[in-house]
């Protein structure tokens, strides 16, 4: 598998890594391919992999009884997404369906949780990454929030 080290040094989990960590990340690293319409998981699904945007798009949406599909997101190259799953072990929060064909960088979770064990500066390298990554994301969620309580007023 040839995975573009350039595109991983760009990305905001792998910024900061030295050639020899981008090394040890492709190696436990698959490639997928995926057409527009494929879903990569479903909400409520165990959580098992994360996945880097290599080429095309990934829409995150959810579900809403009553109302239908509701994207929060769209991602594009050289995101990342599906990791809250490999932190926490709860399922997934959201759906994860490509908009474009697309190729995904792959990790799994007992390769990801075994390279971090025997790597601490790595682990702490991209734990870091994660935990900003959750901030900024909730942080938007907040704002969709408060944006959605200004649109539809008070409840009463």
């Amino acid at each position: 598998m040839s995975i573009d080290l350039e595109l991983l040094r760009q990305t905001d989990l792998f910024q900061g890594l030295t050639p020899d960590e981008l090394g040890k990340i492709t190696g436990i690293s698959a490639k997928e391919s995926h057409e527009a319409g494929a879903v990569v998981f479903e909400e409520g699904q165990t959580g098992e992999r994360f996945y880097l945007i290599l080429k095309g798009e990934v829409r995150i949406s959810k579900l809403i009884p009553g109302v239908g599909e509701e994207a929060l997101v769209i991602l594009k190259k050289g995101s990342y997404f599906g990791e809250m799953s490999l932190i926490d072990n709860q399922p997934r929060s959201a759906h994860a369906i490509c908009n474009k064909p697309s190729e995904l960088m792959v990790i799994e979770r007992a390769d990801f949780e075994k390279l971090l064990q025997k790597d601490k500066e790595l682990a702490y390298k991209l734990l870091w990454t994660f935990l900003r990554t959750l901030s900024r994301r909730l942080r938007e969620t907040n704002d969709k929030i408060m944006g959605f309580f200004a649109m539809t007023g008070p409840f009463k």
